[in-house]
């Protein structure tokens, strides 16, 4: 699926540019770093890599969106006799930051990396985030190294986590990636991802774990300026996802074992809201049957048909409640994230988001039978709050910006009238997206069942504050 909506030449982009730079003001974004947390940082990326066992022979690579240079992640994959063999290298994050610093202080506050149309506002300066700390090609790195062993099927055998210098043999972009494996070329290192991915994913579908796999709304940057594309993930992108995850998975392991972490939880859905669900199913056609599981029903839905759509945004109900539950001796009394079917923990990406760093350091002295340090056992408390608000203001600043560029998009539409797939309703107002372009609204009043087509008028727009006003048709 690949709609996309693109300013026209006459669309004002001075008018858009402002916008979006008042929301940054409006929600206090940082532009840029005290110098004495830019002091630190340069202090730090120049620091000597210290004694580690050296793995710079293994042929580890980076598969990311393109462009990107705040790389966390780098893997080598092995088909084995009896499976494979999975390397994930994460960043060494922890090793830059000094406990009690100012850079240490000026990273809690921040929470994790800000994304925008204009511009990224990193977790760490650049000096660490796009150079020391990251996993650059031809670059000797530290880093946590994960070694998970693995049947056929995808099952876990055994997992080991030592840190370790890396050198990253090559920056792939997802579209280079899925290219190179689809006609043959991929190296020896890259090759197994489509069998440890299906395997995986397989392994997710019997514990129960779903995923939305929703189309991505993105900010796209075009001749004529910013523009809205609406697209599904290639698969690489989700085999990649599954790497993360089996990592993520081991580490909520290793802290429930070792009686001591944070957790990335969510709850169960209530049986109301999956009766509610499923009524909402047979309502749009596309009936969720007795005996089938929920991932498995999601899995089947063809994304590119509107009532799946309408299903899909029904779905994101029951994918409520995540957030982050830290312990010390007692695990939290519902450990799991419902839709992985698993406990599960954030430790693959420490260069953008703050809970990482503690989850490797917990994970790294677990396994090596050391003490976990103590300012990270007497923070861990701090960390839930520190991520759910800086969650909540990447997430205001993502919404705001797109609404914002939705509004640049249709500006000179006003007047005109567009199809339209109902999403979902609330008792005011209806949720639409429109079938030509990559914009979401809402439109005031109830008209229409989720999943059907209506045909919609586009009455005004604001750039400023980002609101489109539409009417039905007809």
């Amino acid at each position: 699926m690949r709609r996309t909506a693109r300013l026209s030449p006459s669309a004002n982009q001075t008018e858009l540019a402002a916008a979006l730079a008042d929301l940054r003001e409006s929600l206090g974004i940082p532009t840029g770093f005290p110098a004495d947390v830019d002091a630190e940082a340069r202090r730090a990326a120049g620091a000597p890599g210290g004694d580690l066992p050296d793995l710079t022979d293994v042929e580890f690579l980076t598969v990311d969106p393109p462009g990107s240079t705040d790389l966390d992640q780098a893997m080598h994959l092995t088909a084995t006799a009896d499976g494979f063999l999975v390397r994930y290298a994460i960043a060494d994050v922890p090793f830059f930051v000094a406990p009690g610093g100012p850079l240490d202080a000026e990273t809690r506050r921040r929470g994790q990396t800000l994304y925008a149309p204009d511009g990224r506002v990193p977790l760490h300066p650049p000096v660490i985030s796009e150079d020391a700390g990251s996993l650059l090609p031809e670059r000797v790195r530290r880093a946590f190294v994960w070694e998970f062993a693995l049947d056929t099927d995808g099952a876990l055998r055994h997992t080991d986590l030592t840190r370790a210098l890396i050198r990253s043999r090559r920056a792939w972009s997802y579209a280079e990636a899925q290219q190179a494996l689809r006609d043959g070329t991929a190296p020896e290192s890259l090759a197994p991802l489509p069998a440890i991915g299906r395997a995986l994913l397989a392994q997710e579908a019997a514990r129960g774990g779903a995923s939305l796999n929703v189309p991505d709304q993105e900010v796209v940057l075009t001749e004529h300026g910013y523009g809205l594309e609406r697209r599904m993930p290639l698969p690489v992108e989700d085999w990649n996802a599954q790497l993360s995850l089996l990592t993520g998975m081991a580490a909520a392991r290793i802290m429930l074992d070792g009686g001591i972490g944070i957790l990335r939880t969510m709850p169960p859905a209530e049986a109301e809201a999956v009766a509610a669900f499923r009524h909402q199913t047979q309502l749009l056609g596309l009936p969720w049957t007795e005996g089938v599981e929920y991932g498995e029903y999601l899995r089947t839905l063809d994304r590119d048909a509107p009532a799946a759509l309408a299903v899909l945004e029904a779905a994101a109900a029951l994918f409520r409640g995540a957030g982050y539950e830290a312990f010390d001796d007692e695990p939290p009394a519902q450990p799991l994230q419902a839709a992985l079917g698993a406990p599960y923990a954030h430790v693959t990406a420490p260069l953008r988001r703050l809970v990482d760093r503690w989850g490797l350091l917990i994970c790294a002295a677990l396994t090596d039978g050391d003490d976990v340090p103590g300012w990270v056992r007497s923070s861990l408390d701090e960390l839930p709050r520190a991520m759910a608000t800086s969650s909540g203001l990447a997430g205001r600043l993502n919404s705001g910006a797109i609404d914002r560029i939705e509004a640049a998009v249709l500006a000179d539409r006003v007047g005109q009238e567009f199809d339209a797939v109902v999403l979902a309703q609330n008792p005011s107002h209806t949720r639409i997206q429109l079938t030509d372009h990559a914009v979401e609204a809402s439109v005031d009043g109830v008209f229409g069942e989720p999943g059907r087509d209506v045909r919609v008028r586009l009455l005004a727009t604001s750039i400023r504050t980002g609101t489109l006003a539409f009417e039905p048709v007809g």
